[in-house]
C-alpha cells in the first residue's frame, strides 16, 4: 500500500481502516489496495498464518451449511473460491452456487481455480451492502473472513438477510476475541510475526499489518450476534473455534 496514514477530513462520515480513523469514501479503496496487493500470495499466506487451520474451520463451516442438491447459495467475499467449490459441489448440478467479491483481483484468482476444478460457477463483483439479487432468492448465504472489512456492517447484514428464502441460512465466519489467557501471546504474534510474514512471503508488509489491526476492531462474539439479531435474523448462535481466534456465527431467514 502507497497512501500513508492520514485523519478524516473535518466533518466528514468516518470508520475504522484498521487503528486508523478515514472517511467512509476512503475504506472501501484502502481495503481494495489491501486486496489488490495480497491476492496472488492469498492462499499461501493463509496457511501459513493459520498453520492450516483455517482449512479446519472451513470444513467446519462447510459441515454447518448443509448444502443439498439442487440448493441457491451466495458465497460473499468468497475471494479464491474454497467454500464456493465445497458448496457446488454439494449442491450438484442442479443447484446454483455464485461466488462473489468485491475486489476483481480476488475473484480472478478464485475463479481460475474453479476453472482449474472443473467447475463453472457463476461470479460477480459486487458490494455485500447493495448485492444485486432478489429478495428471498438464496438457500445458504456465506461470507467468510471478509465481514470486518465492510465499511457498513449493519446494512451487509440486512441485505444477506434479504436475499435470504424463508428458513435459509446465513454462515459467518470470521476471526474473533480469542480466550483471554492466550491475549498477550496473540498480540505479539499479530503484531510482529504477521507483518514480518507478510513482508518475506508477500512483500507486503503493511497489508498483513492492517489485517491484524482490523481483527482487533471487529465486534466480538456476543456483539455480533446481536447485529445478527437486529438484521432479523432468528436462532442466531456461535462457535468459538481455536478458543474464540475465530468463530463461526450462524442465523435463520424464518419470513
Amino acid at each position: 500500500m502507497q497512501d500513508s496514514p492520514r485523519d478524516a477530513a473535518p466533518g466528514a462520515s468516518t470508520t475504522h481502516f484498521g487503528y486508523q480513523t478515514v472517511d467512509e469514501a476512503d475504506k472501501a479503496r484502502k481495503v481494495a489496495e489491501v486486496f489488490h496487493s495480497v491476492a496472488a500470495k492469498y492462499d499461501v499466506m493463509n496457511d501459513l498464518m493459520s498453520a492450516g487451520l483455517h482449512r479446519v474451520w472451513k470444513a467446519f463451516t462447510i459441515g454447518r451449511a448443509d448444502v443439498r442438491p439442487g440448493m441457491k447459495v451466495l458465497d460473499i467475499a468468497g475471494g479464491t473460491g474454497d467454500l464456493s467449490k465445497a458448496f457446488a459441489r454439494k449442491a450438484g448440478p442442479d443447484g446454483q452456487v455464485w461466488l462473489t467479491d468485491i475486489n476483481d483481483s480476488m475473484l480472478r484468482v478464485g475463479r481460475d481455480r474453479m476453472v482449474d476444478a472443473g467447475l463453472l460457477l457463476p461470479t460477480a463483483v459486487c458490494d455485500a451492502e447493495k448485492l444485486p439479487f432478489p429478495n428471498a432468492y438464496f438457500d445458504r448465504v456465506s461470507v467468510a473472513f471478509g465481514l470486518r472489512n465492510m465499511t457498513h456492517k449493519d446494512q451487509a447484514l440486512a441485505e444477506m438477510r434479504r436475499v435470504l428464502k424463508p428458513g435459509g441460512k446465513l454462515l459467518v465466519l470470521e476471526f474473533s476475541r480469542i480466550a483471554k489467557p492466550l491475549a498477550p501471546a496473540y498480540d505479539w504474534y499479530s503484531f510482529n510475526v504477521l507483518p514480518w510474514l507478510g513482508k518475506k512471503v508477500a512483500g507486503d508488509e503493511q497489508s498483513y499489518r492492517y489485517l491484524a489491526e482490523s481483527i482487533r476492531m471487529h465486534p466480538d462474539q456476543e456483539t455480533l450476534a446481536g447485529m445478527m439479531r437486529e438484521a432479523g435474523l432468528s436462532r442466531v448462535r456461535f462457535f468459538n473455534l481455536s478458543a474464540g481466534l475465530v468463530a463461526l456465527h450462524e442465523g435463520v431467514n424464518l419470513g
